[in-house]
């Protein structure tokens, strides 16, 4: 005689959540088991169990507990943001390791801190974090005015993970809480081992990790992990109110149907096309003159130059994605966006000085041969084409020229 009894109206709703209408947590608390859904908080408890699992099989057997929240990763950043906010009540600021995604950096306006930017080094191709700046802005601003130093492990080429374990001395000199944002890093054992020797030098607070990217499952998840058992539950005590429980019930059945040999198989199969991909791209490479960046520490996406620049870069990326290849990202180093006010320039680059266009590409975990072979095979007729058409453009002007005489 409640105003919250699991009723659904509709059968398809009642099949397709397998009637486990009650969601999870109780109000204040996501992982606390709620009496009246038995169902969800068994599968609840069960999916934290195997997910924490899943973490020390990844590299990061020095964790201490975790918890999947019904929220993709930006949001779930966000929450952890607030929840570190009790603790440091006159902190400002987060200091953070420039990366060219929208939701790492609203994920920080969101919980209504101030970012402090700290731009990337080059060092050879690869995009490096600024250790020196980031020193620098910890005393600038002061320890007890920052929330945290959040960092970033897997992400485009040619930036590179953070570098985890120096940013994390840093921030145990300093006594500042780190998090890292690990968005489709679980299936890469080089940045849970940064995550992991982090933890072991220096402070690592929390790590997040997004269940699509990482389990295959639909969007809708991520899972917050942490070094402190009761930091990680005060996190969880900051969601307000109950959850869907749809994105346990995927994650629950979909470690279930890989089982724990079917997950390792996975990771290897995906290290493997990783170095076929870069094996490809390097004779794309040679084929049409261009060139694979060497990012040594990124060991899930590569950036491959282009001789077109502008609207003509662009265009490659437009015909790739009408030829169905998806993924791809193709990064002019031209553009500016601004997002609350901040202006980033060369934006997608990850930083403002950007010479020259690049494609990427990533093998990611459930990459099948198939597609790796379809997508070198399209990338070579798109470069022929490109190449076909500025060759009749450059017949057509010299005869307009010839025209004119």
């Amino acid at each position: 005689v409640g105003e919250r009894e699991g009723r659904i109206y509709s059968s398809l709703v009642a099949r397709r959540n397998y009637n486990l209408g009650h969601g999870i947590g109780r109000s204040g608390d996501l992982v606390e088991v709620q009496p009246k859904a038995a169902g969800s908080s068994l599968i609840n408890k069960l999916t934290n169990s195997m997910l924490l699992d899943i973490i020390k099989i990844s590299g990061v057997p020095s964790v201490k507990d975790c918890f999947l929240v019904p929220m993709a990763t930006g949001m779930a950043l966000t929450l952890t943001m607030l929840a570190m906010k009790k603790k440091r009540p006159a902190a400002k600021y987060v200091i953070w390791s420039r990366i060219d995604q929208k939701s790492c950096f609203k994920s920080i306006l969101s919980a209504g801190f101030e970012p402090a930017i700290i731009e990337l080094v080059k060092v050879g191709d690869e995009l490096s974090t600024d250790l020196n700046a980031m020193k620098d802005a910890v005393t600038t601003l002061g320890a007890e005015n920052i929330l945290c130093v959040f960092s970033t492990t897997s992400c485009f080429a040619p930036r590179g993970p953070d570098d985890l374990p120096s940013i994390a001395k840093i921030c145990a000199q300093f006594q500042i809480p780190h998090i890292t944002n690990n968005a489709y890093g679980l299936q890469s054992s080089k940045c849970m081992y940064l995550i992991n020797e982090a933890a072991r030098v220096g402070r690592m607070d929390v790590f997040i990790q997004s269940t699509d990217k990482n389990l295959m499952v639909p969007v809708g998840g991520a899972v917050i992990a942490g070094f402190d058992k009761q930091l990680v539950k005060e996190i969880s005590q900051t969601y307000p109110g109950r959850a869907s429980g749809s994105p346990s019930v995927d994650v629950f059945i979909t470690l279930l149907s890989m089982g724990v040999a079917g997950y390792k198989t996975l990771l290897a199969q995906r290290k493997e096309l990783f170095s076929k991909l870069k094996s490809e791209m390097q004779a794309l490479a040679v084929k049409y003159e261009v060139e694979v960046l060497e990012t040594k520490n990124n060991t899930i996406s590569i950036a491959m130059t282009l001789n077109e620049s502008g609207k003509d870069a662009t265009s490659i990326g437009s015909m790739l994605f009408t030829r169905g290849v998806s993924g791809t990202r193709v990064v002019t180093g031209a553009e500016n966006k601004t997002i609350e006010g901040v202006t980033f320039f060369g934006w997608g680059a990850h930083t403002d000085h950007c010479d020259r266009a690049y494609l990427t590409a990533a093998a990611s975990v459930g990459m099948a041969e198939d597609d790796l072979r379809l997508f070198v095979k399209r990338v070579g007729k798109v470069f022929d084409k490109v190449g076909d058409e500025k060759h009749n453009k450059e017949i057509l002007s010299t005869k307009t020229s010839e025209l004119m005489l």
